[in-house]
């Protein structure tokens, strides 16, 4: 006897949604999945049940999809009466893995936030720094600083930045003012391969090589510290150097600001946000630093 295959969870909420909103891109951005899950998941649900479900671009439904609809919606809203409270007693688990300075500046203020409308999920934060190789293997969620490009994971963009120098007032003082991006010749450039400088130099029109001497850190809130005492002229992001720019320990040098190559992605693993409390995290997170 051949048992038919049941349709994974996320393949009929995905078909569901896009059934509903008619567009991958908000498709995407209520489940929190990349646009090519949705139509990874979309092709997933028609090969399994052998039939087409949309028709055209615009994503009408086939005649076949309407009737699928209505059984996905009536099986959906039965799972969604069952009593999850009693099958799974207790608070839910929920790890996450998170930069130190995102962590500092973004994560935690926010959090009491998150915590008061989810008093039934238990948040585990590890500390994790993938530069280093320094990464938390059994993590539900995590928070990742670069291009954006993670094969083995799903992810979305949480926040893009810019960057811009800054230092301390007595810093400023002793060596200003900064006027033009020539000023910063000669003087000490703290370093990170976090926030390459060239970025800086390339948009104000310097050719400059990428500084090779001076104080380097692996992790941009030790940078801001280290500029905050004076040691020399940060490359950092505003949204990450704000606690340093608000209680005055930092000070720009100049306006202008230049588009970092880099961004905060939220990632995951496949099928990770089947879990209620992944997903409602995910949500809460890209609606508060959005």
């Amino acid at each position: 006897m051949t048992v038919a295959r049941i349709p994974p969870i996320q393949c009929l909420l995905t078909f569901e949604a896009l059934a509903r909103l008619r567009s991958v891109t908000l498709t995407s951005e209520e489940l929190c999945v990349t646009p090519s899950a949705v139509s990874h998941r979309v092709k997933q649900l028609e090969q399994i049940i052998g039939t087409k479900l949309f028709g055209r671009a615009d994503f009408s439904l086939t005649v076949e999809g309407s009737e699928y609809l209505a059984h996905v919606r009536e099986g959906l809203a039965t799972l969604q009466k069952f009593p999850t409270s009693a099958a799974t007693p207790g608070k839910r688990k929920l790890r996450l893995a998170v930069t130190p300075t995102f962590s500092r500046s973004i994560l935690i203020p926010r959090l009491r936030q998150f915590t008061d409308v989810y008093p039934e999920i238990d948040l585990t934060l590890q500390v994790s720094i993938p530069l280093l190789d320094v990464v938390a293997e059994d993590a539900d969620l995590i928070v990742r600083f670069g291009a954006g490009r993670y094969a083995d994971l799903e992810y979305i963009c949480l926040i893009k930045d810019v960057v811009t120098p800054m230092a301390s007032p007595a810093f400023v003082r002793e060596h200003g003012p900064f006027e033009s991006p020539q000023d910063l010749q000669n003087l000490p450039l703290l370093r990170s391969p976090l926030e390459p400088w060239r970025t800086w130099f390339a948009a104000n029109g310097q050719d400059w090589p990428e500084p090779s001497e001076g104080s380097q850190f692996n992790d941009i809130g030790l940078m801001c510290d280290g500029a905050a005492a004076g040691m020399g002229i940060g490359l950092i992001r505003l949204k990450l150097g704000a606690p340093w720019l608000e209680n005055g320990s930092l000070v720009r040098l100049y306006e202008n600001d230049v588009p970092s190559p880099h961004a905060h992605y939220l990632c995951w693993r496949t099928g990770a946000m089947d879990r209620w409390e992944v997903a409602a995290f995910a949500d809460w997170l890209k609606k508060s630093v959005g």
